[in-house]
Parts: C-alpha cells; sequence; structure tokens
C-alpha cells in the first residue's frame, strides 16, 4: 500500500476532518497493537469492543491516519477520515489499490479446503513468480481488503482466500480483490443455517467471478458433483481438476503411505508428471492439482510447479500428523470441522495400520436445520471408514454415535459432554500404535484434546 491520505479519502468517500492531506500511508490494521509509522488505522465497531476508543493508542504508536465513524475529531496525532461505515471505506480503499496492481490475482473459495488450497497454489505459482498470499485464513471482509492492500510491485502475483458465511458477502469481496482467476473446491454444508441449501450456497461462491474479464478462468473441482454439474453452464472459460476421466487436470496412481501421498497428473496438452505431497489424503491430491492447473495458466513450468508443492506441511490444526510420547500418533485436525471435511478426515484415520484407530468428533456447528441429519451421517460414515473407537464431543455430535451404531451396532462408542471428558478417557484408552483423530468445529476448541494427548 503507497496512497497519499487525501487518495484514500477519496477512495472511500470520507471527509478528512483534520491531518495532513499529503501524508503517506504504507499500510493498514484494523489492530492498534499492530500499527506502526505510515499506517492507515481502521476502527472496526463489534459487538463487545468498539476498537474507536483505540485510535489514540494507534496514533501513539505511529498512524499517519484514521478511519472514524463518530464525525469529531481529538486534539493530537494524524490525519482523521469521517466515513459511514469503517469496514465498507476499508474495502473501497482496497479496491482502489488493487486497481494498480498489473500482476494476476487468483481467489480461492469453496466450503472445505480453502486455506489448504490457497497453501498449496501459493506455493506452485512460486516456482516461477513471487507471490503475495493470504495470510493464515484472512478471508473475511475485513482480511481480504487487509490482504489486497499488502499488494505492492515487488510481486509478480497473488493468491487470495475468500470466504464467505451469508448472502451477499462474496459479491462485496470480490470487488475488492477482482480475481483473473479463481479456484472452487467444493460445495459442501458449511453455513448451510444461514444459506438454507446448497444451491445457494454455490450460486454465492460463484460470485467470486463477478470482476472476470475475457482472459479470465475458474476451476473447478470435476469430483464435486455440485461443480460438475456446471460443465458447459458458465459464460467464460471452466478447468475443472479431479479423478474423472473427463478432467482438464487428472490424478491417477494416488498411493498414500501414513503422513505422505504421491499421483501421477495429466494436464492439458498431454503433458504428464508426479508429485509426492508430505500430507496424507486423496482431498490433498485435488487441492494439489487446483494450485497446479492456476500455476500453469499463468506461465509457470508444471514440472517446476509440482517439485515444489513437496515443500507443504499442514498449517496448524489441519490435519497435522503428530507423535505423542505415549507412541500415539495423533492427527490434529481440530481447526474446524463440516461433514464434508470430517468424511475426508475419516478417510486419512482408515489409512492408519498397527494399532486401534479412533475417531474424535465433536460438535459441527452452523448446520441449522440440517444439524441431526448431518451428524448421523458423519456418524454412518465413520462406522463405514472402520473406526475401531468412536469418541463423540458436545450435544450436537451425539447423533455421530447414533448413526454410527446404526450404521454398526458392535462399535465401541463413549460420548463425552466435554472436552477434558473426553480427554481423560482417552488418556486411560489409547496406547502405542494407535492412531487418534481429533477434529471438531473451532468454537468447540479441541485443540484442548490434542494438547493433553501430546503431554
Amino acid at each position: 500500500m503507497r496512497m497519499t491520505v487525501k487518495e484514500a479519502a477519496a477512495a472511500c468517500g470520507g471527509t478528512l476532518l483534520g491531518g495532513d492531506p499529503d501524508a503517506v500511508l504504507t499500510s493498514a490494521s484494523t489492530d492498534s497493537r499492530e500499527i506502526g509509522p505510515g499506517a492507515l488505522f481502521v476502527p472496526i465497531a463489534g459487538e463487545r469492543t468498539d476498537a474507536h476508543r483505540f485510535i489514540g493508542r494507534a496514533f501513539a504508536a505511529g498512524a499517519a491516519a484514521a478511519l472514524t465513524q463518530e464525525g469529531r475529531v481529538s486534539p493530537g496525532g494524524g490525519a482523521w477520515i469521517a466515513v459511514d461505515d469503517t469496514r465498507r471505506a476499508l474495502q473501497k480503499i482496497a479496491a482502489a489499490w488493487r486497481k494498480k496492481f498489473a500482476g494476476p490475482v487468483v481467489g480461492v473459495t469453496g466450503s472445505v479446503g480453502k486455506t489448504t488450497t490457497k497453501e498449496m497454489a501459493a506455493l506452485a505459482v512460486s516456482a516461477g513468480k513471487k507471490v503475495l498470499k493470504t495470510e493464515g485464513n484472512q478471508n473475511s471482509q475485513i482480511g481480504v481488503p487487509l490482504t489486497v492492500l499488502r499488494l505492492s510491485p515487488e510481486y509478480a502475483a497473488a493468491v487470495v482466500e475468500m470466504g464467505m458465511s451469508e448472502f451477499g458477502e462474496m459479491s462485496r469481496i470480490a470487488a475488492v480483490a477482482a480475481p483473473d482467476y479463481a479456484i472452487l473446491t467444493n460445495i459442501g454444508l458449511s453455513h448451510i443455517g444461514q444459506l438454507k441449501t446448497k444451491q445457494n450456497i454455490r450460486s454465492e461462491k460463484l460470485h467470486i467471478t463477478d470482476r472476470f474479464h475475457a482472459g479470465s478462468a475458474l476451476f473447478l473441482n470435476g469430483d464435486d458433483p455440485m461443480l460438475a454439474a456446471l460443465r458447459g453452464r458458465l459464460p467464460f472459460e471452466t478447468v475443472f481438476y479431479g479423478t474423472r476421466p473427463w478432467c482438464d487436470f487428472r490424478a491417477d496412481e494416488i498411493r498414500t503411505a501414513g503422513a505422505s501421498v504421491e499421483f501421477r497428473f495429466f494436464a492439458p496438452g498431454g503433458e504428464t508428471g508426479r508429485a509426492r505431497l508430505a500430507v496424507p489424503g486423496v482431498h490433498s491430491v485435488l487441492d494439489a492439482l487446483a494450485g497446479l492447473a492456476a500455476a500453469q495458466r499463468l506461465g509457470v513450468p508444471l514440472q517446476k510447479a509440482a517439485a515444489a508443492l513437496a515443500a507443504y506441511r499442514p498449517l496448524a490444526m489441519r490435519l497435522q500428523v503428530r507423535r505423542a510420547k505415549s507412541g500415539v500418533t495423533v492427527l490434529d485436525d481440530s481447526y474446524n470441522s463440516s461433514p464434508d471435511a470430517a468424511k475426508s478426515s475419516l478417510d486419512v484415520l482408515a489409512g492408519f495400520s498397527g494399532g486401534k484407530r479412533v475417531a474424535v468428533l465433536a460438535d459441527m456447528l452452523e448446520l441449522g436445520a440440517y444439524s441431526r441429519r448431518a451428524h448421523e451421517e458423519v456418524g454412518r460414515y465413520a462406522a463405514k471408514a472402520g473406526v475401531d473407537l468412536l469418541v463423540t464431543v458436545g450435544e450436537e455430535a451425539r447423533a455421530v454415535a447414533e448413526g454410527a451404531l446404526a450404521q454398526r451396532p458392535g462399535l465401541e462408542c463413549r460420548v463425552c459432554r466435554d472436552n477434558a471428558q473426553a480427554a481423560a478417557f482417552l488418556r486411560k484408552t489409547l496406547g502405542a500404535g494407535d492412531a487418534v483423530l481429533v477434529k471438531g468445529s473451532r468454537g468447540m476448541k479441541t485443540d484442548e484434546i490434542v494438547a493433553e494427548l501430546l503431554k
């Protein structure tokens, strides 16, 4: 980011209440603790805290300007820009800055796997270009504009994760990031409590293409039925990746061995190659294919892109394979959960051998009227996947145990009220050679169970 205060004010339709209009802004933050010289402080009025009260602290730390919804200034500090809504103002400023970036931007969305796919796509593209990528999972109406404002001439491309949980949200952040290309990983039940149907979820996620132009392309997971159904139905170029014979980017000879997976890939034009990932699971192969497809479109040699993927390591709490001192293998997938993600993780657990395969599944949140049915379905899937012991945590997850027992009456199940009870049971039950998957929605904080198992 590099724009003057008056340029930022013009971009967001704000009014300069005081300060130097020619002061240069070089960064932006919504956290006063991260402010440095030349920063634009964007105070967000949240449900619990209104960050406007930290404007003074931001100026003391060197902020050059601050947005404000309060229409007043205090003595001292930098420039004040009055706006109706600081969140929307941030988005407008970022959208204006995005127009100055000449390199291609790849947007990534989907119900499951956005962050992993973003990481793999960035790795693959980085084999030929310097890439800016979203930090962590900053994929919201605040996170996306903050990512876009980090764009600078030193980057030749960007990979931006874009999430949504309500109607209209994707349109707003697509107006900010304006991706030239986009990856859509899948359509699942995440946020169905708000969006009501999978058709609505698909329609909303497709708004990632709102700023497409004549040279744009959408990369779609051909293994997902909701996305495969879009073949030939969209008004722009589509590139499908997956394991189906008709996919443009295709993988076969997939071999999973413990904490890694290898596969052969086929690309448009007849090019083939092999890739190895230091993470388990067929779903990881699909994420890698998406990255390869994006890399090829951006002019990166496929063999170099495939070699770069070998350096991928899962982010914290995202199917990390960890070894406890007790000799237990812990599959830490505690960051979040949804029905589709839980099934993929159960597939990975099923690939482990040598001891008991234990699934610890906590409540999956934000499923609305689908909650009970979805939890039961995951339970049935766990039983079919061959788990030896199922542990559930939380009230909603009781239906996971019910579904599992309906599918396999003899399966050992333990229903726990909270993480502490589950951890205590597991410490007494698990032994060397066992593998345990821990997964639940972020609000369930199942990383507490992982921490206890690794002690």
